[in-house]
C-alpha cells in the first residue's frame, strides 16, 4: 500500500491527537490501513421500520428502529444524577426515550410535536418500551440519507471508545478514513488469480464491507478479504514447509533392530490394531527419507498413542540415538514411566525418569545417564527443557497431551541438538482431519481412529442437582459390585465470584454420606504435597480406597482399570476435551462404565450444548467439531492457543473450512511456481505474506 494506507490514524477528521493514543491503547489502531481493517462484527439492516406496538421484550431485538412523534419531554434528577426523558408515540403505542449524558446538546435538538425516526437498543421496564441514548432523526434526514447506510456496521469496541466517540463515531470515523484513503488501496492478489476465484476487487471488498450496498455484496466482500487473510496465512506455512523439506538435515534411522524387535515378537501387550499399524508405518517412512520429521499423532482417549509413541522412540534407541518423551503433569510423566519401564523390562533400554519434583538422587542419575549416553528414553515434565538437561545424542522428542503446554515450553526441545530431533506431537483432543491438516498445513497428520478390541463404550447421561439422592443410590451399587468411582469438582474450595461445586464440600458431604467403614475416600488435587498426592493415588490404584474426589489434575494419566464411574461435578464449568479426557478415565477395564454429568437447573446455550454432546456420542473427532465452533481454532502461526488468531480480523477457520482448504491448494501452486514470491505481479502476495508471518523469533507454526 502506498503512504495513504500508512497514514497516521491522528490525520483522520474525527480523531485527532488525543482520540488517536486512545484507539491505539485500546483497539491497536495506528494508521488508515488499521481503521480500514477494523471490520464490523456485525450488522443491523437500517431499512426496516417498526410500529411501537410491535416491539415487545418476546421480540429478543438487539437494535430497533420505528417513527414516531415527540409528545412531550420532562426532567428528573439532579447533578450527575440528573435525566433527560422525551416521550415518543405513534397509533400503535408509547415509548419513553432516555438521556443520563449529553443533556444540554439533546434538549435542544428534541422538538416537541416533530415527527423523528428513533434506532436504539429496546429495553421493558413492567411490559413498557423504554430507550437510553437512542440516535434521533428527523423524518426530513432519514428521507435523505444514502442508500449506503441502509445497512449500518457494528463495530468492535471497548467501554472507553463508546464513550469517547459516541454509539455511531466509529462508523463516522470509518467514513472519513474511507474518503482519505478509499481510492489508494492496492491490489493484492494477481489478475488472473482473482478471476479464476471469482473475486471482486481488494477496493470493493473494503468498501462493501464497511458500507454493503445488499446482502449479496456484504457477502462477497467478506469471502474476498477472508480469502486474502488465509492465503497470508497458508503461504507462510506452505513456505516454511518447503524450505524445511529442502533442508535434507534430519536424522536416519535406516535399522530396525534389537530393541524394536524384541518388543514387538516379547512384549505387546496386545496385537496392535490396523490404525497403530498404519501410523508406525507412517513414522518408519518418515525417519528414513533424511528429513526431519513433523507429525502430529491424533488418538483418542485409550485409542493405543503410548504403545505407538514407544515403539517410535524403539527405532531411534536401535539406530544409536536417545528419546525423551514430555508428559505435562507430574501424574502422566510418573505414569508413563512406571508403563514403559514395565514394558521394556529384559529388553535392555535403561530408562529414566525427570520431573520438577524428582529428588537430588533420582535427578542427579537421570541428568548423568543422559549425558554420558546410559539413558536412552528420558520420560519427564517440562524439566525436560531446562538448559541443564543435555543429551549425548538426541534423536526422537514425544509431546504428549500437546495442548497443554505452552508453545514456547514445546519450542525448547527443538534447541536440544544442533541438528533438530524428529518431532512427534500427540493429543487426545482430535481435531477433525481435514481441518487439521489445512491448519497445521506443517505437520504430517496421523490418526489412530480405532480402539483396542474389547472396550464397552462408556454410557453418559446429564443429571441436575434434584438427582443427587439417584446419584448416591448408583454409586453405592457400583462400589458393592467391588467398583470404584472418580469424583471430579472444578474448585477445590468455594469461591466468592463463581458458583459451582468445591472439592471441600463435596468430600464432607461424600464422606458423611458414605460412613460405612468399607467405603474409603481419598483426596487428590493440586495443591497437595507431591508425596500426599501420590499416596492418594496409589491408595486409589491399590484398591484400598473406593473414592477418589479430585480436581481436573487427574485428567490425564490415571489408569485405573477397576474405575467404572466417573462422576463430574459442576459439569457446565468444564470444556468439551476436558469433559472427555475426564470420561476417558473410565472404561479402561473390561467393565461397563459411567460418566454422570452434575449440573445446575440453569445452563447457558453453549454449556447445554456440549453436555448434550457429550451424551450423544463418546467419538472425540465429533466431539472435536463442536469445540472448535464454540471455542475458536487459536493462533496458528504465533503463541495463542485458544480463541481465533490474532491476526485473523475476519476469516474463522472452523467456520470457513471450504475457504482455507482452496486458499491452502493455491498457497502450493503459487508456490511451486514461485517460491520466494519475486514475480513482479506476486509482490501483492509477498505483502500479504509478511502481513501474516506471525511476530515471534522461532518459527512457531513448525512446533504445533
Amino acid at each position: 500500500m502506498d503512504n495513504y494506507w500508512d497514514r497516521d490514524v491522528k490525520f483522520v477528521p474525527g480523531v485527532g491527537e488525543a482520540r488517536a493514543k486512545v484507539l491505539e491503547r485500546e483497539l491497536g489502531i495506528t494508521t488508515l490501513g488499521d481503521l480500514l481493517g477494523h471490520y464490523p462484527f456485525r450488522y443491523i439492516d437500517r431499512t426496516r421500520i417498526y410500529r411501537i406496538g410491535e416491539i415487545s421484550e418476546a421480540s429478543n431485538l438487539s437494535y430497533v428502529q420505528f417513527r414516531a412523534r415527540i409528545v412531550g419531554v420532562a426532567y428528573a434528577g439532579e447533578g450527575r444524577k440528573r435525566r433527560f426523558t422525551a416521550y415518543a408515540q405513534d397509533e400503535t403505542g408509547r415509548a419513553e426515550l432516555i438521556w443520563f449524558q449529553g443533556i444540554k446538546w439533546i434538549e435542544k435538538r428534541v422538538e416537541v410535536g416533530r415527527e423523528y425516526l428513533v434506532f436504539g437498543r429496546p429495553s421493558f421496564f413492567r411490559g413498557s418500551l423504554n430507550m437510553a441514548h437512542p440516535e434521533l432523526e428527523t423524518i426530513e434526514q432519514a428521507l435523505s440519507r444514502k442508500a449506503e447506510s441502509g445497512m449500518q456496521g457494528i463495530y468492535p469496541s471497548t467501554e472507553k471508545i463508546t464513550n469517547l466517540f459516541g454509539t455511531k463515531g466509529m462508523y463516522r470515523v470509518i467514513c472519513s478514513a474511507w474518503a482519505l484513503a478509499g481510492q489508494h488501496i492496492r491490489e493484492t492478489l494477481p489478475e488472473e488469480l482473482r478471476r479464476r476465484c471469482g473475486l471482486m476487487s481488494l477496493g470493493e471488498a473494503v468498501y462493501n464491507v464497511h458500507f454493503p450496498q445488499s446482502q449479496e455484496s456484504l457477502r462477497r466482500a467478506q469471502e474476498r478479504l477472508k480469502f486474502d487473510e488465509l492465503l497470508g496465512v497458508q503461504l507462510n506455512i506452505q513456505q516454511r514447509r518447503t524450505e524445511r523439506m529442502a533442508r535434507n538435515n534430519g536424522f536416519l534411522f535406516p535399522r530396525v533392530g534389537h530393541a524394536f524387535n524384541t518388543f514387538f515378537n516379547e512384549k505387546l501387550p496386545f496385537p496392535l490394531t490396523g490404525a497403530q499399524k498404519r501410523v508406525i508405518r507412517e513414522i518408519r517412512n518418515d525417519t528414513v527419507t533424511g528429513f526431519q520429521m513433523n507429525r502430529l499423532l491424533q488418538g483418542d482417549v485409550g485409542s493405543g498413542k503410548t504403545l505407538v509413541a514407544l515403539m517410535s522412540m524403539l527405532l531411534a534407541v536401535d539406530n544409536g540415538f536417545q528419546a525423551c518423551m514430555m508428559a505435562p503433569t507430574e501424574i502422566l510423566a510418573r505414569q508413563h514411566f512406571a508403563t514403559i519401564t514395565r514394558m521394556l523390562e529384559g529388553v535392555g533400554v535403561k530408562c529414566a525418569i525427570l520431573t520438577g519434583a524428582s529428588k537430588s538422587r533420582e535427578r542427579k542419575e537421570s541428568l548423568e545417564g543422559i549425558a554420558s549416553g546410559e539413558v536412552k528414553i528420558l520420560i519427564g515434565t517440562h524439566a525436560l527443557i531446562e538448559e541443564r538437561v543435555q543429551f549425548l545424542n538426541l534423536g526422537f522428542v514425544v509431546i504428549d497431551e500437546q495442548h497443554r503446554f505452552g508453545v514456547e515450553q514445546r519450542a525448547r526441545m527443538w534447541t536440544k541438538n544442533a541438528r533438530p530431533p524428529h518431532i512427534l506431537v500427540m493429543t487426545a483432543t482430535p481435531i477433525p482431519r481435514t481441518l487439521a491438516m489445512t491448519l497445521y498445513g506443517d505437520l504430517d497428520v496421523s490418526v489412530i481412529d480405532e480402539l483396542p478390541p474389547g472396550r464397552h463404550p462408556i454410557r453418559t447421561v446429564h443429571y441436575t442437582d434434584s438427582a443427587r439422592l439417584r446419584l448416591w443410590g448408583f454409586m453405592r451399587q457400583e462400589i458393592k459390585k467391588g467398583r470404584q468411582v472418580y469424583v471430579v469438582y472444578p474448585l477445590i474450595k468455594e469461591s466468592e465470584s463463581m458458583d459451582y461445586k468445591d472439592l471441600t464440600d463435596g468430600y464432607e458431604a461424600i464422606s458423611r454420606d458414605f460412613p460405612l467403614p468399607e467405603y474409603v475416600t481419598t483426596i487428590c488435587h493440586g495443591k497437595m504435597k507431591p508425596a500426599d498426592k501420590e499416596e492418594s493415588m496409589r491408595q486409589f490404584k491399590s484398591g484400598e480406597a473406593d473414592i477418589m474426589v479430585a480436581t481436573s489434575v487427574i485428567e490425564v494419566g490415571v489408569d485405573v482399570p477397576n474405575a467404572t464411574v466417573m462422576v463430574i461435578e459442576s459439569a457446565e464449568r468444564f470444556g468439551l476435551s476436558q469433559l472427555h479426557q475426564l470420561r476417558g478415565r473410565v472404561g479402561r477395564g473390561g467393565e461397563q462404565s459411567y460418566c454422570i454429568l452434575m449440573s445446575g437447573e440453569k445452563l447457558s446455550r453453549d454449556s447445554r450444548a456440549r453436555l448434550d454432546a457429550m451424551c450423544e456420542t463418546s467419538d472425540g473427532f465429533r466431539l472435536a467439531e463442536l469445540d472448535l465452533k464454540l471455542r475458536g481454532a487459536g493462533d496458528i502461526n504465533g503463541t495463542q492457543q485458544s480463541g481465533m488468531a490474532f491476526d485473523l480480523k475476519i476469516a474463522n477457520p472452523t467456520l470457513d473450512q471450504e475457504l482455507l482448504a482452496r486458499t491452502r491448494d493455491e498457497a502450493i501452486a503459487i508456490l511451486e511456481r514461485d517460491p520466494g514470491l519475486k514475480l513482479p505481479e506476486n509482490r501483492g502476495l509477498e505483502e500479504l505474506r509478511r502481513r501474516h508471518s506471525g511476530r515471534e523469533e522461532i518459527d512457531f507454526s513448525r512446533i504445533s
